[in-house]
């Protein structure tokens, strides 16, 4: 027997869940269908898919190789449902997967000027890290990603599209903040905020700070720009943020911009999709969407 798009479906869904009785839920079907469905799946492919660990499921290396496979194949037939059948009449949906800083300080102006022109295209955003954009794009469970750090994985279309300012920042009280340019020896000395590792600011500090200062022995981590900055205004250290996170408070005066022996820190953002992926005419529409995007006021 061949193998179903049901039964597909079915997999994707428990590798998401980790349970058949959840993945049964958001599929409309029985616990003991989806059961059914993954044993023969199983037992067509010669090999099992999950790991049964007490009541979780976890992919197995069979599994983890079969499921961007299968994502994508449900991916092709939704295309072709929204561009043939009779989903063709229906709205358009996206799901887009966005970086923290694109996805809390960019995307709001892009979305806005998107959906104006494309009222009947629904936007599903997921905000994370670089890192999990990126996986969410490779799985085909995103449309298409707007990231902050570089991306070599090579079945990927890499686009660089915005030039990003990254800013030294202080609180006004801060030690460094009256000197009118900071040393290198200085900056090594002061406690840094950061982001974790596997954000696209983070490895960008790293990529350009790091060949200047060598080290920051006094450093504090944390998971938010948003967290990092209110922090810094607070006077717990300096840190190094995007132009787009810190605006706001450069423009009120609760944080200030450090002039220093660095050279100027500029990045990139970039676009993302799969070489595999079908490009829909909605998603055509957005990526030329950003691609003429830019911001609608100058930064600071």
């Amino acid at each position: 027997m061949a193998i179903s798009f049901r039964q597909l479906q079915i997999f994707c869904a428990v590798a998401r869940t980790g349970s058949t009785t959840t993945a049964a839920e958001s599929i409309s079907l029985s616990q003991s269908a989806t059961s059914a469905a993954v044993n023969e799946l199983e037992a067509q492919l010669g090999s099992r898919l999950f790991e049964r660990v007490g009541k979780r499921l976890h992919l197995n290396e069979v599994g983890r190789a079969l499921l961007p496979q299968a994502l994508r194949l449900l991916d092709d037939v939704h295309q072709l449902q929204q561009q043939f059948g009779s989903a063709a009449s229906m709205p358009a949906h996206l799901a887009v997967a966005a970086s923290s800083t694109i996805g809390n300080y960019v995307l709001p102006r892009l979305l806005a000027s998107f959906q104006q022109a494309n009222p009947n295209t629904q936007v599903n955003i997921t905000i994370a890290n670089t890192s999990t954009a990126i996986e969410q794009v490779q799985g085909f469970e995103a449309d298409a990603g707007l990231i902050e750090g570089p991306c070599r994985a090579s079945h990927l279309l890499v686009e660089p599209w915005l030039e990003d300012d990254l800013v030294l920042v202080a609180a006004p009280l801060h030690p460094l903040a009256s000197q009118g340019r900071v040393s290198l020896e200085a900056l090594r000395q002061t406690r840094w905020l950061l982001r974790e590792d596997g954000s696209g600011t983070r490895e960008e500090v790293n990529h350009l700070l790091l060949p200047h200062l060598h080290y920051l022995p006094d450093t504090l981590v944390m998971g938010g720009s948003e967290a990092i900055k209110h922090s810094v205004a607070a006077g717990l250290g300096i840190s190094c943020l995007s132009r787009w996170v810190v605006e706001e408070q450069l423009g009120s005066g609760s944080l200030i911009a450090l002039s220093s022996d660095l050279p100027r820190l500029t990045r990139h953002f970039y676009l993302l999709r799969h070489r595999d992926k079908f490009v829909s005419p909605a998603l055509e529409r957005f990526w030329n969407c950003c691609q003429s995007f830019s911001s609608p006021r100058a930064l600071p």
